[in-house]
């Protein structure tokens, strides 16, 4: 286990625009998988004690992933997200949208720009997130996302050293 993996959030709002960036004691094959398989993504993306429920989600470009954030009182916070691009291992993104349970988008969206690289057995993930509206960017900020995607990536680092045992 790697102490001190680089865990970095920046908020820029002239640019309306939140740049992550975090390292992961994992190979990038494993890494890659934990955001691309909707398995996987279910057991991690939520902070506790919320729960991620996919309906169903077609990773390749022009495909969706459909899903819930679920609260312990049964609480659903629908999102849509559509691939725009896909370098497999490398680099996707996508356009997220809060939606009802009927799938209709609450715009203005987001574009998100995930990019992969290894080196020495450590993953970075650098994930740009564009904001068509501050408005949009103000209200995410607000809900408590900083908070909560921190608490995500200690759900997914937890996720990869189990996985990375077997």
């Amino acid at each position: 286990m790697t102490n001190n993996l680089l865990f970095d959030f920046t908020v820029d709002k002239a640019k309306k625009t939140v740049f992550i960036t975090r390292e992961f004691d994992a190979d990038l094959s494993l890494v890659w998988d934990a955001f691309t398989k909707q398995e996987l993504l279910d057991q991690w993306l939520a902070p506790k004690p919320w729960s991620s429920k996919t309906k169903y989600m077609d990773f390749k470009v022009g495909g969706k992933r459909f899903y819930a954030m679920v609260s312990p009182e049964g609480q659903e916070r629908w999102a849509i997200q559509e691939y725009t691009s896909i370098t497999p291992k490398t680099n996707f993104k996508m356009y997220n949208a809060f939606a009802d349970k009927n799938e209709n988008p609450e715009l203005p969206g987001s574009e998100w720009d995930h990019t992969f690289s290894e080196q020495n057995g450590t993953t970075k993930v650098s994930i740009t997130i564009y904001n068509e509206s501050l408005a949009r960017m103000e209200k995410m900020i607000e809900m408590g996302f900083k908070e909560g995607f921190t608490m995500s990536m200690t759900n997914l680092e937890n996720l990869l050293a189990t996985l990375s045992k077997k």
